[in-house]
């Protein structure tokens, strides 16, 4: 994943979501999680199924899976003409097509269009992470200086009070209200 960081740094595409967050998502998912379509050879996600660049494109690939953590590439890739706004419209859409548990972690971006498209009024909850410049892990090592913007976890899934419970610990919930009462909340 790229995320905004200077042209001084060299540029990797191997940024990796740190193990406590890993923990949570497995947490929410109930231990397992069946599909990280942006995986890396660093990656500490252990999903059953990892598509990994580029010899397999987690976008074009099947997102027919019951729980999906995505951690997208943060930056635009110019070869394949894709952007984040991609990666959030496939998240909502294995939610709607195959009733998948979805968790995204991305950067808070509450004013652009594809929030506006892909998570207000169709994820079920929010949680702003209280650590605003999270430390990913860069080729399998920790980051001492930490993200250059504010991320958040978007969930998109039944288990809104699960989510709630384990995601509290890290940051701000919001529920999105419209989900929560048309879904189930255990």
């Amino acid at each position: 994943m790229t995320a905004g960081r200077s042209n001084r740094e060299p540029r990797s595409r191997n940024w990796c979501t740190p193990r406590a967050y890993v923990e949570a998502v497995r947490t929410v998912f109930g231990g397992a999680i069946d599909l990280d379509p942006c995986s890396n050879r660093h990656a500490l996600v252990g999903a059953r199924v990892e598509y990994r660049l580029p010899h397999r494109d987690g976008l074009a690939a099947s997102w027919d899976f019951q729980r999906i953590f995505v951690n997208p590439p943060y930056g635009a890739d110019r070869r394949r003409g894709t952007r984040i706004a991609d990666w959030l419209a496939r998240c909502l859409a294995a939610h709607r097509q195959h009733r998948a548990e979805v968790l995204a972690l991305v950067p808070v971006a509450v004013n652009t269009r594809h929030w506006k498209d892909s998570v207000w009024g169709q994820a079920a909850a929010v949680c702003f992470l209280a650590d605003t410049r999270l430390k990913f892990m860069i080729d399998g090592s920790d980051d001492s200086k930490g993200a250059p913007m504010a991320c958040c976890m978007i969930y998109w899934g039944g288990r809104v009070r699960r989510f709630e419970r384990v995601f509290s610990a890290y940051g701000a919930v919001v529920l999105l209200a419209n989900q929560v009462r048309t879904r189930r909340t255990s």
